[in-house]
């Protein structure tokens, strides 16, 4: 299906198709605005006449959540990024998430865009990507590819941004489950302090599976349990269906943001659905460097995770 020729506030909008599954990415953010599976509201996304408030479905790079103050420094190089969540003092999500992707490649299937970043004073670099949507027997996969075309080393992290949605109207009698044994203890304005703990017996504790009920997440989780072929698997599933939703990460993403939806911008959304967030670094990288990718000149970086419905 081509894209439509007319306006939106998320640009051209690119469906893909694989049997009884259905997904929307759209010009802005290479964004991930709707995924269906047999009818079904696979995530919580938004409409084609909406944009894309509290982080539905975005990229977000070249670092994901937030960086304290906006500020950091890289090869002695200094940087100041806006402060895009000021009641907090932070820049948060990087730098692609408002802007047009190129499209690069659409298949019945499948859907490419990329995107350029040049030297700013939020990031004095040069960075090129591209994400790719693909459905297929193994549900939704994408794949995402960094280079560096500059000539000096570049930082890196990426992360993603969707709302994972079960059948109920809110997600507290949904059975969540995550492969993380860790979260990052974070401070009052979502940074990370230096404490890594477990989360055993915790509150936090979901990596066994069980009922969300009250809990209020906005958590850093790491410490990811993965499989034999690397993948580390959550899981969101309504008590009364056999039926699981399961997303899984690669070996590039060593981080899960949870997030409950209690502040998100429509109040009716609240807790309808729960960001399971990939991420290849955690908050704060670029000041902490804990995790951040090196991209040389001329080098490149790729990871890939994706959604199944079991």
């Amino acid at each position: 299906m081509s894209s439509t020729d007319q306006w939106r506030p998320t640009g051209q909008q690119w469906t893909i198709r694989h049997g009884d599954q259905q997904a929307v990415v759209t010009e802005v953010g290479a964004t991930l605005r709707s995924y269906e599976v047999a009818g079904r509201a696979i995530i919580d996304g938004f409409g084609i006449d909406e944009w894309a408030q509290d982080g539905r479905g975005q990229v977000l790079a070249p670092w994901p959540n937030r960086l304290g103050d906006g500020r950091y420094a890289f090869s002695a190089i200094q940087a100041q990024a806006a402060l895009d969540e000021p009641e907090r003092g932070n820049a948060i999500h990087g730098l692609v998430r408002w802007i047009a992707w190129r499209l690069v490649a659409h298949a019945q299937n499948s859907v490419t865009l990329g995107c350029t970043l040049h030297p700013t004073p939020g990031y004095p670099f040069a960075l090129a990507l591209r994400v790719q949507y693909r459905l297929g027997r193994e549900g939704l996969v994408v794949t995402a590819i960094a280079r560096n075309p500059g000539v000096q080393d570049a930082p890196f992290g990426i992360g993603f941004h969707p709302y994972l949605r079960v059948r109920s109207d809110r997600i507290d009698s949904a059975i969540l489950r995550l492969p993380a044994h860790e979260r990052l203890v974070l401070d009052a304005r979502g940074l990370p302090t230096s404490e890594v703990v477990s989360v055993r017996g915790t509150e936090f504790d979901f990596t066994c599976g069980r009922v969300i009920g009250s809990t209020r997440l906005d958590a850093a989780y790491t410490g990811l349990h993965r499989d034999a072929n690397g993948l580390a698997w959550a899981s969101l599933a309504d008590p009364e269906s056999t039926q699981q939703l399961c997303l899984w990460v690669d070996a590039q993403f060593d981080y899960l943001m949870c997030y409950t939806g209690d502040g998100v911008t429509d109040a009716e959304r609240r807790r309808r659905a729960i960001a399971i967030e990939p991420m290849t670094c955690p908050p704060d990288a670029f000041r902490s460097g804990i995790d951040v990718v090196t991209l040389p000149p001329g080098g490149h970086w790729e990871g890939e995770w994706g959604l199944q419905v079991r």
